[in-house]
């Protein structure tokens, strides 16, 4: 346990971001004709968003089956297909408590209401990606992202920075805390089905006692929605997100077949996406797919991914059962110098793949 401890105490100084300013604050100060350059994305215009007739519907999965008995075989092989397939599924009867879910939509629209002054008490520090800002500002000249956001470390409970969790709103604390025990138990029972659907039952062990953190997303809305992103196209260098749609505007989009499909999230479900880490270690059966934030003219959009991800002890490479006579596509380091990989680079693409694929 002291191992796993220091472990965690090293990601407090793994590398942060360059400081830039509040977007909120940015969008209800800055004229309409007289937007920042640096958030102009020309590329947006020539890049084919699916309609309602092109696109398609992510899988759905019903959480409830795969721990029925009658219903478990089909519903893992669906996840499995899922999986592989896709790289994005929704889940349903997952069982976390809707009174759990609307406590942390209200206290998280309530942070985000703060006066700035009172917010900047929780700002991200100089080494850290943790707290109040922004996240994968690499230089002074990068494009940036029309969103604020507010990342913390949720699990395990020594690796909280509890100096960063707000003391307002008052009840902040014990919705995240309740939150993150909820949406942990979740992975942990896909992650499971995931092992049987691979047939590697260390992947479960893996991932036992491994780093969860919430980014909790601001979208402010821009009436030149068309020149900005909320969040630059990329995947998600953990192992498993779990999103949740705060409000009831909608942005968020993936990669299918060279277009972008937007995804409309059904009531009370969850957003589930698979990251790189389990690509990497599944030797890419399993896939991480892009993916980007779109802003609305109009309203504001809120979001709370969950990361999850493995055991600092565990190198991430692939799982050699996985391997074995086919070819090994990826690199195996350590979940340090993963981090520092990840903290090091900006949101582009997959680009934390591409670093992490061996060079034939």
């Amino acid at each position: 346990m002291a191992t796993a401890k220091n472990g965690y105490c090293a990601l407090k100084n793994i590398g942060g971001s360059l400081p830039v300013e509040n977007v909120q604050w940015l969008a209800a100060s800055v004229e309409e004709s007289k937007l920042p350059e640096r958030y102009v994305r020309p590329e947006i215009s020539a890049e084919h968003v699916l309609n309602n007739e092109e696109d398609g519907e992510i899988p759905v999965i019903d959480l409830s089956r795969l721990l029925h008995v009658h219903h478990k075989e089909e519903e893992i092989m669906k996840l499995g297909l899922a999986c592989q397939e896709w790289g994005f599924f929704q889940i349903i009867n997952h069982g976390v408590p809707e009174e759990v879910i609307e406590r942390m939509k209200c206290e998280i629209q309530g942070f985000f209401r703060l006066p700035l002054e009172e917010k900047k008490t929780y700002a991200q520090q100089p080494g850290s990606l943790e707290g109040y800002g922004q996240a994968f500002v690499v230089s002074d000249e990068q494009k940036l992202d029309w969103g604020d956001m507010y990342f913390l470390a949720t699990q395990p409970l020594f690796a909280r920075n509890v100096e960063l969790w707000p003391s307002n709103p008052p009840a902040f604390r014990a919705a995240l805390d309740q939150y993150s025990v909820e949406l942990k138990r979740v992975s942990s029972i896909l992650v499971k089905t995931m092992a049987r659907c691979l047939g590697v039952e260390a992947l479960t062990d893996m991932f036992i006692d491994g780093l969860q953190s919430m980014r909790m997303n601001y979208y402010p809305a821009c009436r030149q929605a068309n020149k900005v992103l909320g969040l630059s196209p990329h995947s998600d260098a953990v192992g498993l997100t779990l999103l949740l749609q705060v409000n009831q505007v909608q942005g968020l989009q993936i990669k299918k077949n060279g277009a972008w499909m937007p995804i409309k999230p059904l009531t009370s479900a969850f957003i589930v996406n698979i990251g790189d880490i389990l690509e990497i270690l599944s030797n890419g059966r399993y896939k991480s797919i892009e993916h980007r934030a779109v802003i609305n003219p109009d309203n504001e959009r809120i979001s709370i991914a969950a990361f999850h991800g493995p055991r600092l002890d565990v190198p991430i490479g692939p799982i050699q059962e996985l391997v074995g006579e086919s070819e090994e596509l990826y690199k195996t380091i350590s979940s340090l110098d993963y981090m520092r990989l990840i903290t090091s680079s900006k949101l582009e693409g997959k680009n934390i793949l591409e670093q992490m694929k061996l060079k034939k």
